[in-house]
């Protein structure tokens, strides 16, 4: 993501959370500028070492992750279950309403898509597994792919 495009997200999180009464900090607008610039999904301490080289202020592993729970409460950053891993929404600056997030996830890049699934999708995927008994507690979907690139590559 390009600097102006990082500036321009930034601007809308920070309206976003006083919005919703929350205040995007400076340490919390550093987390999420690492995620932005970031290609691939981090962990909490990937993330720490980021923001250790970009800001050059030592911040520990821990105060990441209440980094991170306020940032996804705020529906900013994803985290990827499947990884234990994070990533920024990619529909920050977006001004149309969000759909269920679906990961495609390439298993040898480890490049992440986030795209919607459309409200009847997760209705069925709810109805098919209430049928057998259980409750569904995410409808997030994390998929195991191969990106477009990696399998040219291997063509």
């Amino acid at each position: 993501m390009k600097a102006s495009q990082i500036r321009q997200t930034l601007s809308v999180a920070e309206q976003a959370c006083r919005s919703s009464g929350a205040r995007l900090t400076e340490k919390r607008k550093n987390v999420l500028t690492v995620l932005l610039r970031s290609k691939t999904p981090l962990s909490a301490y990937e993330i720490a070492e980021h923001y250790n080289s970009d800001v050059g202020d030592s911040i520990p592993a821990m105060s990441v992750y209440r980094m991170l729970d306020f940032l996804a409460a705020e529906n900013l950053v994803h985290k990827l279950n499947s990884e234990n891993k994070y990533l920024a929404c990619a529909h920050i600056a977006c001004d149309h309403s969000h759909q269920t997030p679906q990961f495609l996830i390439c298993n040898r890049c480890s490049k992440v898509r986030e795209i919607g699934i459309r409200p009847e999708v997760i209705t069925a995927l709810r109805d098919t597994v209430e049928s057998a008994g259980f409750h569904l507690q995410t409808s997030q979907l994390e998929l195991d792919c191969v990106c477009d690139e990696c399998s040219r590559d291997a063509a």
